[in-house]
Order: C-alpha cells, then sequence, then structure tokens
C-alpha cells in the first residue's frame, strides 16, 4: 500500500513538470508565410474620365492585398486635389474587375487586357456612365 501512495505521490508531483514540459517542447504554431500573390491587378492605376462638356478628370486607383489575398484599395483624384478615397467593395476575378466606393455612388466594372497593362471599363457616378481605360503605373 505505501508503495502504490509513493507511485501515486511521485505521479502528482511530476506529471504537471511533464505536461509543462510537453508546452514548452511540444508541437508549435509555425506561423504559415503565403507566398505574394502575383496578381496582375495589385498596382496603381490610372486614367481619364471625359465626360464632354465639363472639365476632363484624372483617376488614380490604387489596389492593394493582403498576405491571405484580401484586396483593397484607394481612389485620388489629382485634379481636384483629392485621395485616399476608400473603395467600399473590391473583386477580381480574371480577368474581371469591380470595384465601388458606397458613400460616392462610384462604381467601375472593367476588362483586364492580355497583357495586364489595362483595364478597360464602365466607370459609373451619377446618371451618365463613361468609359474608363485605367493603365497600369507601377
Amino acid at each position: 500500500m505505501t508503495r502504490n501512495r509513493g507511485l501515486f505521490a511521485l505521479c502528482v508531483c511530476f506529471l504537471p513538470i511533464l505536461i509543462m514540459g510537453l508546452r514548452i517542447t511540444g508541437p508549435r504554431n509555425i506561423p504559415i508565410v503565403l507566398a505574394a500573390d502575383p496578381s496582375p491587378i495589385i498596382g496603381d492605376w490610372e486614367g481619364t474620365l471625359d465626360p464632354g462638356a465639363q472639365p476632363k478628370k484624372r483617376v488614380v486607383v490604387h489596389i492593394a492585398a493582403t498576405p491571405d489575398g484580401i484586396l483593397s484599395g484607394t481612389i485620388d483624384y489629382p485634379d481636384e486635389s483629392v485621395s485616399g478615397v476608400l473603395i467600399t467593395a473590391i473583386q477580381y476575378k480574371e480577368p474581371a474587375l469591380h470595384f465601388e466606393n458606397s458613400s460616392g455612388g462610384v462604381s467601375f466594372d472593367g476588362t483586364m487586357s492580355k497583357g495586364n497593362l489595362e483595364i478597360a471599363g464602365t466607370w459609373k457616378q451619377g446618371a451618365a456612365p463613361l468609359s474608363l481605360t485605367l493603365k497600369k503605373v507601377s
């Protein structure tokens, strides 16, 4: 009986040490680093809106992606000294791009060229849709 108590006491004393040892030296959570997505949509794109009777307006669209592939972006209007307008929704499924800014009532639907240097599409803001070709600048 004393032998069983001694074995029990030994287990009770060393079991926490064993568990802690496994935590310290056991399997580790190794962060997975995903390779950068070489998606052709990532970068800066510039185009000019031509509303006819009104002055032309340059548009610069900046598209980025997180390491897990989530797209985000902003829009600049250099001729109006406006920058950093948040793109609130963006989707790219090669070759189609759609993005929008819900607060400004802006949306764009375009198609990437085969050489991945241009996106030709339709810019909608207000009543009249306008043709817009965005060219990659970086």
